[in-house]
């Protein structure tokens, strides 16, 4: 049974259209070879009414025409020769050819001879690869097209095509299925096969534990691009003490990353900046947002952004890369020194970057939500917290009383302690001032200093710690009054209204 030919509307329109304009050399950037080879094969068969002539062209390989190795044609020269001395309408395809006409004068100039010779005669000639490199000399001859990675209609014919076949209706429903091909976005058609290969071979079913490990493939992706960091969902809100304002701002935007939100035309969010007192758990509620929303989350390293030759394009790399598989979180840690243009040395660099940012943040039409985390937001340009850039700058201060409570029992209970035989109110006034990490800190030493004498840990274990301990509170007051003064006007207070 013959796979059925599906190609991205955007491309099949694109490549259409220069079919009917005549063009004889088009660039097809894509990842999918195979994909496109099946598609311009079913062109060679049916675009003109009748099968016309179709080659296939490599470097290992040389070129076939309608199966036919042609002799001499390993070199690019040679087969494009071979092409223009053809009959006839054709359609040929030539794979890698990007590297291959690299430092080869020789060969743009048969490029250029194919164009003026070929052109509106029915013979095209598709230049295939994941690149896009085309020499100088022959950019205004060749048409390019950008062939898009399965969209949701071409990914659920492929889920109908294999996975309803493998788990039947009673695996996975309709619902479950939109919900699957969002998720599935990013990946191209192969990698969706052997993803669902792994994930359903001993599965009969599709339930939250498989949803997750598909999330988890995109780890892939970030692992390729190296300035990206997948981020696994292993936070909950329920781990967070505290920040009521900003968990109920997360949880009313739980589902609107599904189709069902984008089928009624609800708006996306773009996303959050975290401003606030360093230690005070901005990074831990950005980890939540994965888990809540069920989205798989990329920490973009700025450090190893810097630590390229071309910071810039780098950056613009990373932001694309992030789209391919959206819908997804983008995690910028410490973004006033990522793209404020701060750094001694790197002002042209940063600028150029701050503003790249700033355009994609206004104009990004992919579902891809930015969570920004900051400590000195003195630092933060104006265009960063304006209205339309970020949906909402939540203000993330010092923890009050009934949070500092709540991060206690989060804590002693995350490292095995019977909650109920300590004095969480006691606990919690006697660390006015603290920081969610301190707090975690004095946890996790009086549970090392109880477990090293073989008893449970106590009051006094705690109480002990938090009598060693100076809060950043007291070591920085200026810096943190600073920080409330600037935020009091321009943020949202993530604990109350």
């Amino acid at each position: 049974m013959k796979a059925a030919v599906v190609a991205p509307p955007k491309a099949m329109e694109r490549i259409r259209r220069a079919l009917v304009g005549g063009h004889p050399l088009i660039y097809v950037q894509s990842w999918e070879e195979t994909r496109v080879e099946r598609l311009i094969q079913h062109l060679a068969k049916t675009f003109y009414g009748a099968p016309v002539a179709y080659g296939v062209w490599s470097v290992v390989d040389g070129l076939s025409v309608d199966g036919q190795p042609v002799p001499n044609t390993h070199d690019p020269v040679g087969a494009l020769e071979s092409i223009l001395a053809g009959d006839g309408k054709g359609f040929y395809v030539m794979k890698d050819f990007g590297g291959s006409a690299d430092g080869r004068p020789e060969i743009v100039r048969r490029l250029r001879d194919v164009y003026r010779s070929l052109k509106d005669r029915g013979r095209h000639v598709f230049l295939v690869s994941p690149r896009l490199v085309i020499p100088e000399d022959a950019k205004k001859e060749v048409y390019v097209v950008e062939y898009e990675l399965p969209d949701e209609g071409e990914i659920t014919r492929i889920l109908d095509s294999s996975l309803k076949r493998r788990l039947g209706a009673e695996g996975i429903n309709d619902s479950e299925m939109k919900r699957l091909s969002l998720a599935l976005r990013g990946l191209t058609a192969d990698e969706i096969g052997h993803l669902l290969t792994k994930t359903f071979a001993e599965r009969r079913t599709f339930d939250e534990e498989a949803f997750r490990e598909i999330l988890s493939e995109k780890e892939q992706m970030s692992r390729k691009e190296g300035v990206l960091e997948f981020v696994p969902p292993r936070v909950s809100l329920d781990d967070v003490g505290g920040y009521a304002v900003l968990k109920a701002w997360l949880q009313k935007r739980q589902k609107l990353f599904s189709r069902e939100a984008l089928d009624a035309g609800i708006p996306i969010p773009r996303g959050i900046l975290l401003m606030g007192v360093s230690g005070c758990g901005k990074s831990l509620c950005v980890k939540t947002i994965s888990t809540e929303w069920s989205l798989p989350l990329f920490r973009l390293d700025m450090n190893a952004i810097f630590g390229t030759d071309n910071a810039e394009a780098t950056f613009l790399k990373a932001l694309r890369s992030v789209e391919a598989v959206s819908p997804a979180v983008l995690w910028i840690d410490e973004i006033e020194m990522g793209v404020g243009g701060y750094r001694d040395g790197q002002d042209a660099s940063m600028s150029r970057i701050f503003s790249g940012f700033l355009t994609w943040m206004q104009e990004k039409s992919a579902l891809v939500f930015v969570a920004a985390t900051a400590n000195r937001i003195q630092l933060l340009p104006a265009e960063i917290i304006r209205k339309g850039r970020f949906d909402q700058v939540f203000f993330v201060d010092l923890p009050m009383e009934e949070e500092r409570k709540q991060i206690f029992q989060i804590h002693l209970t995350k490292n095995g302690c019977d909650v109920s035989k300590l004095d969480l109110v006691f606990l919690a006034k006697a660390t006015n001032g603290w920081n969610g990490a301190e707090i975690e800190q004095a946890v996790i030493s009086a549970v090392v200093d109880a477990y090293a004498e073989k008893r449970e840990v106590s009051e006094d274990d705690l109480y002990r710690m938090i009598s060693a301990t100076v809060p950043l509170s007291v070591t920085m007051e200026e810096q943190i009054k600073a920080i409330r003064s600037w935020a009091h006007e321009r943020a949202l207070n993530a604990s109350h209204a």
